[in-house]
């Protein structure tokens, strides 16, 4: 059995996780970045401690730290059997196996925690949704949108995919999106349309880039647009 979930989690990625995910190099870290559904990634608190401009945004950021922290150990123990269940479906060289996922992203969630209050009333985590973005045009430099955007396909339909996608656009000179891929090693079948849609538009351009990351198999690239 493939792997499935009937609702998006709580799972987040460290810096290090993003840096090779979507191919940042140090002068990308130094850029204005928005962070578009990271939920309890500690990319945030680990760019801003060395000094970088990152802003998150996710409707997970309308609770507290002790409600995210529920809700994450809620789901933890089924991500967990699903990943030992479907171990054929990931490639265990980046992260050696299921327990070191499991150790890698409870620290991850942890340093979340406990960069949250601070960060939340600093701005830099910010209650909201990616089909209407709370910033002005031109507000950032790079958006990036992990493990939330075709990820989930199955859950969020192609107008959910564009609107979002349009409005990271509104708001970034530039954005990137990882992995192209759905749960399991399935390609989303709204890469294709979103790209044609884009294109379409004459402003962007647009491009499929491999990454140095691959966790899920096939899951080593990403969806970049830029605009003219």
């Amino acid at each position: 059995m493939a792997f499935e979930l009937d609702k998006v989690v709580p799972w987040g990625r460290s810096l290090a996780e993003y840096t090779a995910m979507f191919a940042l190099n140090e002068e990308d870290l130094k850029k204005r970045i928005l962070g578009c559904g990271d939920g309890p990634a500690s990319f945030n608190a680990e760019l801003t401690a060395k000094g970088g401009s990152v802003v998150s945004i996710d409707p997970l950021y309308q609770y507290n730290a002790e409600q995210i922290s529920t809700r994450f150990k809620e789901t933890y123990d089924e991500v967990m059997v699903k990943t030992a269940e479907n171990a054929d479906e990931f490639v265990w060289k980046h992260i050696g196996s299921v327990e070191e996922l499991g150790k890698i992203r409870t620290r991850a969630m942890q340093d979340f925690i406990a960069d949250y209050p601070d960060g939340k009333a600093e701005g830099r985590y910010i209650n909201g949704s990616t089909e209407a973005l709370p910033f002005e045009d031109d507000a950032f430099d790079l958006g990036l949108s992990s493990h939330f955007l075709f990820l989930y396909s199955q859950l969020l339909d192609l107008d959910f995919h564009i609107e979002s996608l349009t409005e990271m656009c509104r708001v970034c000179q530039e954005i990137r999106t990882f992995p192209l891929l759905q749960l399991g090693t399935t390609p989303s079948p709204l890469v294709e349309p979103v790209q044609e849609y884009f294109e379409k538009k004459g402003r962007y351009s647009v491009s499929i880039q491999k990454v140095p990351f691959e966790f899920q198999k096939g899951g080593n690239e990403m969806l970049v647009i830029k605009r003219h």
